[in-house]
């Protein structure tokens, strides 16, 4: 992918110029990202079953998606601008599939089984993923400080999944395996984007991967559930549209535009946040108790990818060495 050429994408300067507007976007992104396990657990009091959940987030999402994915052809067009060529078009939305079906169903279906705040701090470990990941197959780096990171990271969650563990056995691996899935892909869909997203812009990617997205989400459903609707409450939908809306369809192009100015490291840094207000939000509303243990291994996880991400920066900004 990184051999494809740009010749129909927008240009980026401007958003180079600019990179404290990503962090911006970055952080917005991650807070209203960071309510999404609340409006999934309020919904699974009533009906815990990930597919239909996630079908029916997605189906709220999808004419969002596509409005706004018209909207930016036709600034396209009226730029005087060539529309993205097929392969650009078929590679973001295999990317939405990676990221936004295959990854949200993993983790959706993870928090049937674990709290929201386990949830996150599982799936806040994806910057680990990004840097093994982009070490094997995309050219990257593994330096010592990177290592120190997810070592410090891997002893947090280790903590906190040992005294779940102990309090819930074969549900708390069961879902920490799922969500670690979760995280895995959603680390291969950071990787695969960022060149997609220079090339397309941030919100005509977003929209094509996220409508790729809802229409295999729609498709799972069918399937699983042999064709039948979903019969649900007002109160469960209203959770769903809140969770389409302020945790998908707002984050999604906000972490993309944010991703389109920055790197993928800056951004991991930048979504340190995201645990925080998921536990805080967590004790709130879903009176899930927050022991002296948990605060210790969300301590190392939130240190181990703070620092594994700034030390990471901090070498991309080193001049080269002649």
């Amino acid at each position: 992918m990184s051999s494809e050429t740009t010749t129909d994408s927008a240009p980026t300067a401007p958003a180079a110029s600019v990179p404290w507007l990503g962090y911006v976007f970055a952080a917005l992104g991650a807070a209203l990202f960071s309510s999404k396990a609340i409006f999934i657990k309020l919904a699974y009091l009533e009906r815990a079953d990930a597919a239909m959940m996630l079908a029916l987030r997605m189906v709220m999402s999808l004419p969002f998606f596509l409005a706004i994915g018209l909207y930016a052809l036709y600034l396209h067009r009226r730029a005087g601008r060539p529309y993205p060529s097929p392969r650009f078009v078929a590679l973001a939305a295999l990317n939405g599939f990676i990221g936004y079906y295959v990854a949200a169903y993993l983790d959706f279906a993870g928090l049937i089984y674990i709290t929201a705040q386990l949830e996150r701090l599982v799936l806040f470990t994806y910057p680990v993923f990004v840097m093994f990941l982009g070490w094997l197959f995309f050219k990257g780096r593994i330096t010592m400080n990177g290592l120190i990171g997810a070592a410090i990271t891997y002893s947090g969650l280790a903590v906190i999944f040992s005294r779940g563990l102990s309090a819930d056995g074969w549900t708390t691996l069961i879902g920490t395996v799922l969500v670690l899935g979760a995280a895995l892909t959603f680390a291969l869909y950071q990787l695969l984007a960022k060149n997609l997203i220079t090339a397309m812009g941030s919100t005509l990617f977003t929209a094509i991967a996220m409508s790729a997205a809802s229409i295999a989400c729609v498709i799972h459903y069918l399937l699983v559930s042999h064709g039948t609707g979903p019969s649900v409450s007002w109160h469960y939908l209203g959770l769903v549209a809140g969770c389409a809306f302020f945790a998908t369809v707002l984050p999604s192009f906000l972490i993309n535009a944010g991703l389109g100015r920055t790197s993928p490291q800056a951004t991991s840094m930048i979504s340190t946040i995201s645990p925080l207000i998921t536990i805080f939000l967590a004790v709130i509303f879903l009176g899930e108790e927050f022991t002296f243990t948990d605060a210790i291994g969300t301590a190392l996880i939130i240190l181990g990818v703070g620092f594994y991400a700034w030390s990471d920066a901090r070498a991309a900004k080193a001049p080269p060495e002649s």
